[in-house]
């Protein structure tokens, strides 16, 4: 039986997300080689230092995108304030200031519906703690496509109104703790087995 590739994470995360990502990152592997892509709703005016004291705390490389990047094997992107980030048929980047998806911009939704579209059964999508319903319907097309769908055990999220509206609203393959969601993503990481190469995560 063929077994796909995943060549990409997504990430939407609100509130209690800074605490939830450093664990998460700490956690996992600095080789770690399928790149992420995180959405984390911030103010419109928000700077990129908290990703900066982000990356140090963790070690793993982290920027926001700029437009029409390609993404990269072992890299997170991470949306930049007042942007929605979106992900091209070619696997680059592209940022809109379009309205406002959930209020808010960057939206979850935006990103994971764009990453379904390009990436198919090869994507994984997560959503972890967060208080409004962002990422439900972004999270429910990755599952269409045939990728991977985790979320957050509400009960052990800062806020479980983000991963309980998403798991309320279809059948997601996986609810776990943070630390269930880190050994996961080490196994699959593990028996993939991605030719970094040959870079396997591009078009």
């Amino acid at each position: 039986m063929f077994e796909t590739k995943y060549r990409a994470i997504v990430i939407g995360v609100s509130s209690g997300g800074m605490k939830a990502l450093k664990y998460l990152f700490s956690a996992l592997p600095l080789n770690f080689s399928i790149p992420f892509i995180v959405v984390q709703h911030i103010g419109a005016h928000s700077d990129n230092r908290w990703i900066r004291l982000l990356e140090i705390t963790n070690g793993m490389l982290m920027k926001e995108p700029d437009e029409k990047e390609m993404i990269a094997p072992g890299t997170v992107y991470i949306a930049p304030a007042n942007y929605h980030l979106l992900i091209e048929k070619n696997l680059s980047f592209s940022l809109t200031v379009d309205e406002k998806v959930n209020y808010a911009r960057p939206s979850i939704d935006v990103l994971f519906e764009s990453a379904a579209e390009a990436y198919q059964s090869s994507l994984i999508g997560i959503i972890l703690t967060g208080s409004n319903a962002d990422g439900t319907n972004g999270l429910k097309q990755i599952k269409l496509k045939g990728g991977l769908t985790i979320a957050q055990d509400p009960a052990t999220a800062e806020s479980s109104y983000m991963p309980a509206s998403a798991i309320a609203a279809f059948n997601i393959d996986h609810i776990l703790p943070l630390e269930g969601i880190v050994q996961l993503l080490i196994s699959l990481e593990a028996n993939l087995k991605p030719d970094k190469q040959n870079n396997n995560y591009g078009k």
